[in-house]
This record gives C-alpha cells, sequence and structure tokens, in this order.
C-alpha cells in the first residue's frame, strides 16, 4: 500500500476520521466534511508505516516505517496530540523483540501485533500487558477488536491455515494460557477481516478473495457467503455498516463492493454448476451495488453517514484521492463526492 508517499491508511473505530501514514509523518482526517485535522512532520515523527486512532481523542499509536523513520520498527508509541511541547507528545512507548505489524486500541485496551503473536495491554492507564496469544505466520498483521465496552471481541488468525481465533476478553483472564476459540473460516491463508461494531460479527476472506464469509462470534456459526467475484483479488479491506446491515469491501480490481448482510435477500444471486458427480447447482450472492476508484490502487472503505438519497460508502486511496458514493437498497450506486485529500491543509499554520 503505497503512491504519493503514503504508505498505510486506517479508519477510526466510528470511520468518522481516517488517518494517513506517510514518508512525511502522519496526518489525521475528518470525513464529513472532508478536512485535515492534525499533522505531524518528519523532524517531529520521521517516516511512519501505520497509524492507529482512538475515537475522536487526541491518542494515537504510531509504528514507523518508510525510507526516514526516527524511531525503531520494534516500537509502538503513543502520541498525545494535546501535549503542546513537541517532546511531551509521546506519553507511552512499547518495545517487542519483533517488528511491530500493526496496533489496534480500544478506550481500555491496546493490542500489538507481531508476525506471531499478538498482546493486549491494559490502557492508558497502568499499561501492563495483560494477554498474549501465539499465532500462525501473520505478516499482515491481521487482527481486529470490537468498540463495544460490552462485548469485547478480539480475532486474528489461528495456528491452521485459514483459521480464525475468537477472543472474549471480557472474560479471558491474565497471564492465562487459555486457547482461543477456532474458526476453520477457508481453505487457503486469510488475507482480510473485519469485526462490527457491536463485536457480534466477524468477517474473513482469504487470499484468492473470491469468497466472503460473515460469522456469529458468539455461536460461532456462519451465517452467510457473499463472492466479491470469480477471478482471484487481493483484498484491501472490509468494513461493516453502523448497524451491520451491510459490509462493502476494497480490491486491487479497483472495485469496491457493497453486500447486505441482513437482508441478504437485496444481494444479486446467481447459480454456478459444481463440478463432481453429483453436478450440484449453488446460489452465489453477489454485491447489491458497487463503483470503481483507480484500478490496482490500493484503498480503505468504510460506510459514511446516512444521507436522504441513500447510505454512503467512502474510499479513500493511497494515490490521495477521496470518494463519497451514495447507493440504495435496489443497488443504484452513485458519486457525490471527489477531493485530493493530501491537498487538503498545504496552506494552514500547524
Amino acid at each position: 500500500m503505497t503512491a504519493r508517499g503514503v504508505l498505510g491508511l486506517r479508519f477510526n473505530q466510528e470511520h468518522g476520521c481516517f488517518t494517513s501514514a506517510t514518508e512525511t509523518g502522519f496526518r489525521v482526517y475528518n470525513v464529513e466534511p472532508l478536512s485535515e485535522k492534525m499533522r505531524a512532520g518528519l523532524d517531529a515523527v520521521g517516516s511512519v508505516r501505520h497509524i492507529e486512532m482512538l475515537h475522536r481523542t487526541n491518542l494515537l499509536a504510531v509504528i514507523a516505517g518508510g525510507g526516514l523513520p526516527k524511531f525503531a520498527e520494534n516500537t509502538v508509541l503513543v502520541w498525545d496530540d494535546s501535549q503542546k511541547e513537541a517532546e511531551k507528545k509521546c506519553v507511552l512507548e512499547f518495545t517487542f523483540a519483533q517488528p511491530v505489524m500493526s496496533v489496534r486500541m480500544r478506550r481500555d485496551r491496546l493490542i500489538v501485533v507481531l508476525r506471531n503473536q499478538v498482546h493486549v495491554f491494559k490502557f492508558p492507564n497502568d499499561s501492563k500487558r495483560l494477554l498474549s496469544f501465539d499465532t500462525r505466520d501473520n505478516p499482515k498483521g491481521l487482527c481486529e477488536v470490537s468498540s463495544n465496552m460490552e462485548n469485547q471481541i478480539l480475532v486474528f488468525p489461528g495456528y491452521k491455515c485459514g483459521s480464525l481465533q475468537i477472543v472474549d476478553l471480557a472474560t479471558t483472564e491474565p497471564e492465562s494460557s487459555t486457547a482461543p476459540v477456532t474458526i476453520n473460516a477457508h481453505q487457503s491463508e486469510l488475507a482480510c477481516i473485519a469485526i462490527n461494531q457491536q463485536g457480534s460479527l466477524v468477517a474473513t476472506a482469504s487470499k484468492k478473495g473470491t469468497l466472503i464469509r460473515v460469522f456469529d462470534t458468539s455461536t460461532r456459526r456462519q451465517l452467510v457467503e457473499l463472492r466479491r467475484g470469480a477471478d482471484p483479488a487481493t483484498l484491501y479491506c472490509m468494513n461493516f455498516s453502523h448497524d451491520s446491515s451491510y459490509l462493502c469491501v476494497s480490491s486491487d480490481k479497483g472495485t469496491v463492493h457493497i453486500f447486505a448482510v441482513k437482508d441478504t435477500q437485496l444481494n444479486k444471486r446467481s447459480t454456478f454448476k459444481k463440478m463432481g458427480f453429483l453436478g450440484q447447482y449453488v446460489e452465489s450472492q453477489w454485491g447489491l451495488a458497487s463503483f470503481t476508484v483507480a484500478a490496482e490502487c490500493a484503498c480503505i472503505c468504510a460506510f459514511g453517514p446516512v444521507t436522504p438519497a441513500g447510505s454512503s460508502v467512502i474510499a479513500i486511496c493511497v494515490d490521495g484521492t477521496f470518494h463519497k458514493y451514495v447507493f440504495t437498497p435496489d443497488g443504484n450506486c452513485n458519486r457525490e463526492a471527489f477531493d485530493v485529500y493530501l491537498e487538503l491543509g498545504d496552506d494552514m499554520d500547524f
């Protein structure tokens, strides 16, 4: 994920803001209306690979990377932008024996993902390590955690190829070695996962990128199987809508697909004939709507506010472009806004 110096993009938990990690520092943007809210340059943080924002607070978790890093790649810095003096903005530092792949935040927990481990810390006060889990090799740092305080669900790859581990942080004892519950989601390696804000649903996709499966996190039962396409693709991002009615998915085909999760009758359908001696027919659910961005340009996607015209989906691309589309349950999808977020704020005094 890199273009125009952008090394990483990430929405906050409510999808109302997004962060851009770049070769020249990082920036934080508001989605509606689109505006730049914060930035830190090379002198403050160096080049940055990943930024995780805690809701709409001033706290961000920073992972260095790129060509001019100021900090080690095995360190997570917690940055508090409310501090007036630059040298006091780094309020916490976590260092590990291996490079950090990604980081996730809740109001009460910080989760650090290494290639073969996931560590859970108390946060932000008394930031001690509570839990550690071993995983299979996880170079993408796949991991998601619900923001819901009642349903504290953490998901990450399991030991077996294509499997997903589910941990309830509320019931797992600190320092325990309790084995998480595992779902065998796919036959090939996981490439993308998403959890809804309520912590009740998790979506998975493999490196084939053709099928997306949605599971209930409490029963571990598969609820629906969705088809992105027939050709393999690299998936960049998946996100549920705020009410869990829809799921959006972006891929290297330059297309963002929107699926209905609650009322699956809204999805388009086709029938495939499965090979084999039975030759049975299997119905496949395709997206109810889609739109395109620059082909093979990595992007993240999430649901924006509901408008009088319909529900909105936001796509943020590494080429610096911002796309907003509005779709209706009958599958109509129209562009409502386009901008270049990297050009915002350049004339502002931060």
